[in-house]
């Protein structure tokens, strides 16, 4: 077995300050608490499978309770809020005790049970719901030591045993919704580990040998193992939808558990793939819910897409140790995420857009919504997983010691080796403030590597340890510092927040976003009222509307007057914001034509129901260099 090159600490004593601690405690009080009983569906959808008149419910149904189950867990692991827990105790009562002596805990009728059909012969998403119920139980039981949940979740990889373990027809590609219904390959290496059974490897190794079949018609999945080995592009695969990234997050599992590099350097392929060419600037993923080879693209970016997109790089973070991957979840931890959740935690977008308005999901695909379940969708369950990642990244272990990940206000107490904890205390404003103090107090004495994060955007890093200068600290890796460390020891570092620039392309043409530090700025109607669109008064909302089917979204299309800024003297200033729901950021600066303009943090842009802009007009540019793993933000970006 292969050890993950930084592995997340178990059981991890963590505290969260600041905005996203207020996050996280309205998504669990608004959202996580109230959702099983506000929406009983997502449990009672089982009790009467078998029944006639069977429930109406979308293909994808069987999933709600799973996501919910794993989005619930991970925020605990951060919380340990003892309400929360008190209520998923109860909810893995109800989930476990609707399993049936065969295995099958779904939606669907009997006769159809995981062969991803409903009576009427039409696809649904079985073995992809029955993936997120086993994810969710098996987090659960690493949380709690809850036997009886690892147990349903093998009863789970023991029901796909008997129904796909070696050649029996139909083979699961065959079923429909390939993408989605393979994604139970990424789970049953996880259980193998915990069980040593070694069927569930065998069929993990068979579904990922399934992803390269074909019959007449061409490829049934999307060859994502052979072809990322090749060379290509993600997006250049048969199909390269969200969904896929789940199935294909079984390529790092099978290399931790077999070693055999090919399912590495496949993994790898494919994240840098997605990085360069789908990751939008606000750190969302896709457009139309699949990879098209372009991240500025207007298409819609789903929160499934983006938090799919955390999710494969989370592990790769595990598989390489690669600060940039940590960076890209910094950058779509606090744009995209806190972006895709109101503040209070009620409600979450289906589409959290580069330009444009947030809507919630109810709003923009209320057709999701079902009797005792109308808040119940793909999204609305699975949302809170943006924050509750932090739970894998934020503070990590390796052979030589500790990595730390995330800044911001917080304590962490991880475990370094029996009898020895370290506490790390982060006093700051990050990311509003750029200067960072770290205290540091282990148990007793101990030598050991802390591993800093330090951004690729920032270029002049200054690092003091107790008051001494670490020099020439590089971008995008880690700052490794070897000492006996001792009760009081205090860390300085300040990183650099000049302004970062990506130049759009295609779309994009002509405009860019400005970064300052992680965060990316926009121009939020809110707060520049005095540059409202002269003439006669358009609604916004039914001028969207009027264009929703557009295949495309322009720049250009948001109705709002922004002047255009100059990064030769582009100096940002602090703004306040007397009223009632102030952004995490405001800043002013001077436009080109001597006018001031207001920016926001995109996670706040828009909150108020504004139309909002993060590809701005934006002159004299310096010239920038091609994307690269050192200057992964785009693929033109540059330091100005």
């Amino acid at each position: 077995m292969t050890l993950p090159a930084a592995r997340t600490i178990p059981n991890l004593k963590m505290q969260l300050d600041g905005f996203i601690a207020d996050y996280l405690r309205g998504v669990t009080d608004q959202w996580l608490l109230p959702a099983p009983a506000a929406n009983p569906a997502i449990l009672e959808m089982f009790r009467d499978r078998d029944a006639s008149p069977v429930r109406a419910g979308v293909e994808w149904c069987g999933e709600f309770a799973g996501k919910y189950l794993t989005s619930a867990v991970q925020i605990l692991r951060i919380t340990a809020d003892p309400a929360l827990k008190a209520s998923l105790r109860q909810f893995v009562r109800r989930l476990i005790s609707f399993q049936d002596t065969d295995g099958y805990l779904g939606p669907w009728t009997r006769a159809c049970r995981l062969t991803n059909k409903d009576h009427t012969g039409t696809g649904n998403w079985d073995t992809w719901s029955h993936y997120h119920i086993m994810m969710g139980l098996t987090l659960w039981h690493e949380v709690t030591r809850d036997a009886d949940a690892l147990t349903a979740a093998t009863k789970i990889a023991d029901a796909l045993c008997r129904k796909y373990l070696g050649n029996k027809k139909p083979r699961l590609v065959d079923t429909p919704y390939t993408e989605m219904n393979l994604a139970p390959a990424h789970v049953l290496p996880i259980l193998h580990r915990k069980t040593r059974d070694e069927r569930y490897l065998k069929l993990a190794r068979q579904f990922v040998d399934e992803f390269a079949a074909k019959n007449r018609k061409g490829p049934l999945a999307g060859d994502y193992l052979n072809l990322a080995l090749a060379g290509i592009e993600y997006h250049k695969t048969p199909k390269p939808r969200w969904e896929s990234l789940h199935p294909v997050m079984a390529l790092a599992e099978l290399y931790w558990a077999t070693g055999d590099p090919k399912f590495r350097d496949a993994y790898a392929q494919i994240w840098w793939s997605n990085l360069r060419f789908d990751r939008h600037n606000n750190g969302g993923y896709s457009s139309g819910e699949q990879a098209k080879g372009d991240p500025y693209d207007f298409g819609g970016i789903e929160t499934c897409c983006t938090i799919a997109w955390m999710a494969t790089t989370v592990e790769m973070l595990k598989l390489t140790a690669d600060s940039v991957a940590a960076d890209e979840l910094e950058l779509s931890t606090l744009n995209s995420v806190v972006g895709m959740h109101s503040v209070t935690g009620r409600w979450c977008t289906y589409n959290t857009p580069m330009n444009g308005v947030k809507r919630t999901f109810l709003d923009a695909c209320n057709w999701h919504a079902r009797p005792g379940g109308g808040e119940l969708s793909c999204c609305t369950v699975n949302s809170p997983r943006g924050f509750g990642y932090l739970s894998d990244w934020a503070c990590m272990r390796d052979r030589h010691g500790l990595i730390l990940n995330y800044y911001g206000p917080s304590t962490f107490s991880p475990k370094l080796k029996p009898g020895i904890a370290v506490t790390l205390t982060q006093q700051t404003n990050y990311p509003v403030d750029p200067h960072i103090k770290i205290r540091v107090a282990p148990t007793k004495p101990a030598e050991f590597t802390l591993k800093l994060r330090i951004p690729h955007w920032s270029k002049r890093t200054s690092l003091k340890v107790n008051g001494k200068t670490i020099p020439k600290i590089a971008s995008g890796q880690y700052a490794h510092i070897t000492r006996r460390w001792r009760r009081g020891d205090t860390i300085d570092l300040k990183l650099d927040f000049a302004l970062h620039f990506w130049t759009g392309e295609k779309d994009c043409k002509g405009f860019t976003s400005v970064y300052r530090g992680p965060i990316l700025l926009a121009y939020d109607h809110r707060y520049n009222l005095e540059h409202a669109t002269p003439g006669k008064p358009v609604n916004f909302y039914d001028y969207l509307e009027e264009r929703r089917e557009s295949p495309k979204w322009n720049a250009t299309d948001c109705l709002l007057n922004v002047p255009a800024l100059s990064a030769k003297n582009l100096k940002l200033t602090p703004a306040k914001w007397t009223e009632w729901m102030p952004p995490v950021l405001l800043v002013k600066c001077k436009a080109a034509n001597g006018k001031t303009v207001h920016l926001c943090d995109f996670g706040s842009a828009g909150e108020t129901g504004t139309p909002f802009l993060s590809w701005l007009p934006v002159k004299h540019l310096p010239p920038v260099p091609d994307f690269s793993p050192a200057t992964p933000l785009g693929t033109n970006r540059c330091t100005a």
